[in-house]
């Protein structure tokens, strides 16, 4: 039987399988449609972040220059203020001299004086005991000028220290300064240039108080970061120049505040160079050597401007080894230097002191440097991937500096000795009227106080018999200390190969520079509790970061690539000191003895 095909269905089919397709490439074009408009969308956004880049660029480079002249404001201010300090010191210059006149004039009319009393001595008479009493009036004259002078003397120069220790408060009692080293050859070794880029020089001195830090990420644009510290060296600087911001941190050693200067960085940034200079020590020249033989000789030099014998130097050497404190300049039973462990303790008034501590007493910057010469071959060192001779101890050097009374050594030698003179003599009366004001019982006459003169003991007529009713001119001396501390590196144990026990030697050194930052972040936010106390290096310069301490923190950082993560943590940590607010001024600081 034929089969029927109906032609109306078949056409009906056919027209709704067309319908479909019809309404799929619909949505087909539909969907293609919203696609385009998402990407017109998406073309409008990054047109419209690449003109806001530029606008962004703008506004950042105005804030910067904004900075910039802030900061030259600031400049000025100081620089104002310095030159006040110079005229201050020159004032001082000239009263000084003034007061070395009346001292040299006094001891003129003193020897006048006892001339006329050996001839009154041999035949008073009435004209010569007006005489007499006529030089002894002019005689407490000059004494009351000379005290009065001596009183402005002293002023000015508590006014010159005000004013110096304002100068370097502005500049802040917490100062980080930067150093970028430059590009060395152990920095291009062959794991470096296996990988691209890793030798690339991306930290750089944008200016003289600024670091920048390119941040190259892969897929992504270059990052730059700004970090500004007080001051920033390029790797063009010589150690002149980077020792010219650490003087006048030495002026206010010797006003009586503690000073701590420290290098920060990781294995291989310089740190070492910074504050010892090339090795070895005894070969350096002037412009090789580092903070430490720099400072001790400019220290020596405030010194020898001061009156002979008003400053004593001790110095002792340190080092912090895996959290422990080793003496390195104690001796062994044959007399050779070897490391002994030391404890670290606080005392009641509030000061740090390390126990049984060898300080040896210096004359000049070259005992300095021969000390610690001979010494440091004793430090603990290692070789790493990153550096072959890297420092796996804290270095501390201390001078410690004990300081009389500035005021009239010379006179108060004089006077010390005409005391002296006086005790061994059997003498019951004096010359001066002030000596016969002093003593109330004495109710001789005029003759037989010239009488007396005829055997006065006093063997010298430039030294004056009569000690002076004041109380003594010498006061009791104080010391302060100034701390040098090389730090041990910074390092990622992956980068710097080491295994064993030298992992330990790692785990320490990071944890004491961790305990650093934590004690920073500490005095920054304000915390009721500072840290000191978590590791030994923390506790041993509590005197030196805290209260009204005077600290210079160098950062040295690396200029590649390769150590973009340890220059990155170096400058962050240095952003954070900044922070730190001053305290109030502590008259604990200075250590009575």
């Amino acid at each position: 039987m034929p089969l029927f095909i109906n032609r109306d269905q078949m056409f009906a089919h056919q027209v709704h399988l067309l319908e479909h397709k019809l309404r799929s490439k619909e949505e087909r074009i539909l969907e293609l449609e919203t696609e385009n408009a998402i990407l017109h969308l998406r073309l409008s956004e990054c047109q419209g972040k690449l003109r806001r880049e530029p606008e962004e660029d703008d506004k950042a480079l105005t804030h910067h220059q904004h900075q910039r002249n802030a900061q030259k404001i600031t400049r000025s201010a100081l620089a104002k203020l310095l030159s006040g300090v110079q005229a201050v010191k020159q004032d001082l210059s000239e009263l000084f001299a003034v007061y070395l006149s009346f001292a040299t004039e006094l001891e003129e009319k003193s020897k006048q004086l006892l001339g006329k009393v050996a001839q009154a001595s041999c035949s008073p008479t009435g004209h010569q005991r007006e005489d007499l009493q006529s030089l002894q009036a002019h005689v407490a004259v000059l004494e009351r000028s000379l005290e009065e002078e001596r009183e402005r003397c002293r002023a000015e120069r508590q006014r010159r220290k005000d004013l110096h220790n304002r100068l370097v408060e502005l500049r802040g009692n917490i100062r980080v300064h930067c150093r970028v080293r430059p590009v060395l050859p152990f920095d291009h070794t062959d794991a470096s240039t296996s990988a691209s880029g890793l030798s690339e020089e991306v930290v750089s001195a944008f200016s003289d108080d600024t670091v920048m830090v390119n941040c190259i990420k892969t897929g992504m644009a270059v990052h730059n970061k700004m970090f500004e510290f007080e001051r920033v060296h390029g790797p063009e600087d010589s150690q002149d120049s980077v020792f010219e911001e650490v003087k006048p941190l030495l002026t206010s050693l010797l006003d009586g505040y503690n000073v701590c200067i420290m290098a920060y960085g990781q294995t291989g940034s310089g740190k070492t160079h910074t504050m010892m200079g090339s090795r070895p020590l005894e070969e350096n020249s002037g412009t090789q050597q580092g903070i430490i033989p720099k400072a001790a000789a400019e220290l020596f030099r405030l010194i020898s401007e001061k009156p002979a014998e008003s400053h004593t130097v001790e110095v002792s050497v340190m080092e912090v080894y895996n959290n422990e404190v080793f003496d390195l300049l104690a001796r062994d039973e044959l007399g050779c230097a070897t490391g002994q462990r030391r404890d670290v303790i606080t005392t009641s008034s509030g000061t740090i002191q390390v126990t049984s501590l060898m300080h040896i007493p210096v004359c000049n910057a070259s005992e300095v440097m021969q000390i610690i010469s001979s010494v440091l071959k004793l430090r603990t060192h290692c070789q790493t991937l990153i550096h072959p001779d890297s420092s796996r101890s804290h270095l501390i050097v201390t001078l410690t500096i004990s300081s009389k009374s500035p005021n009239a050594l010379a006179l108060a030698r004089r006077l010390q000795r005409a005391k002296k003179d006086m005790q061994r003599s059997t003498q019951k009366e004096f010359w001066s009227p002030r000596c016969r004001r002093a003593n109330p019982t004495a109710q001789h006459s005029s003759d037989e106080l010239l009488a007396s003169s005829s055997s006065s003991p006093c063997p010298s007529p430039s030294l004056s018999p009569c000690p002076s009713p004041r109380p003594s001119i010498s006061q009791a001396p104080f010391k302060t200390k100034l701390q040098l501390v090389d730090l041990a590196g910074s390092e990622c144990v992956g980068m710097s190969g080491v295994s064993g026990a030298a992992l330990w030697e790692v785990s320490c050194i990071n944890r004491s520079l961790s305990a650093l930052a934590d004690v920073l972040g500490a005095l920054a936010e304000q915390r009721p509790h500072v840290p000191y106390r978590n590791t030994k290096l923390t506790h041993l310069l509590q005197d030196a970061i805290g209260g009204d301490a005077k600290l210079l923190l160098m950062l040295c950082v690396s200029p590649t690539q390769r150590y973009i993560t340890e220059s990155l943590q170096s400058l962050g940590l240095g952003s954070r000191a900044r922070q730190v607010q001053k305290e109030p001024r502590r008259k604990s600081n200075t250590l009575k003895v």
